[in-house]
């Protein structure tokens, strides 16, 4: 019987040691959003970051796509939105989204820069808590006054 409880000990004890390592250790997510000013397709120089956007992770079964965990956060002074994720998801598909723009005429998303997948799970090799999101954009209704110029200088000249 002594045998039995101690093989059954050595069993259950990894398992708890993982456990509790996973709700001890948050995973910290972070990100931006930012209003693309001159409708760019990616931030330039006159980027302006967004306070108050709305934005939402996602984690998805990677077989079904059911929906298995949502949390969501709000844009700061500085466009950046931060999360605790309390839980790995390591065998789930992970994307943060935009949900909404407090700027009316930055409100359209910019598609292909509207959604980021982020990692949540030590699975991987990765044993820091934080987690970054690529920053995602909003398209403001109408460039500005000097876009075509900015836009040209990013670009080489032909030779």
């Amino acid at each position: 019987m002594a045998k039995l409880l101690a093989i059954f000990a050595l069993c259950l004890l990894p398992a708890l040691s993982i456990a509790a390592t996973l709700t001890q250790n948050p995973f910290r997510l972070k990100g931006r959003v930012y209003c693309d000013t001159c409708r760019a397709g990616f931030e330039t120089s006159v980027t302006r970051y967004l306070a108050g956007a709305k934005v939402k992770v996602e984690c998805r079964d990677r077989d079904s796509l059911n929906l298995r965990y949502t949390l969501e956060a709000v844009t700061d002074a500085t466009g950046t939105y931060e999360m605790t994720v309390n839980s790995d998801h390591g065998d789930q598909k992970c994307e943060c989204t935009l949900v909404s723009s407090p700027d009316p005429e930055c409100k359209e998303p910019n598609i292909g820069r509207n959604r980021a997948t982020v990692i949540l799970t030590r699975n991987n090799g990765m044993n820091q808590n934080a987690r970054y999101a690529n920053a995602m954009g909003f398209l403001k209704t109408t460039p500005l006054a000097g876009c075509t110029e900015l836009i040209k200088s990013y670009f080489a000249e032909d030779i």
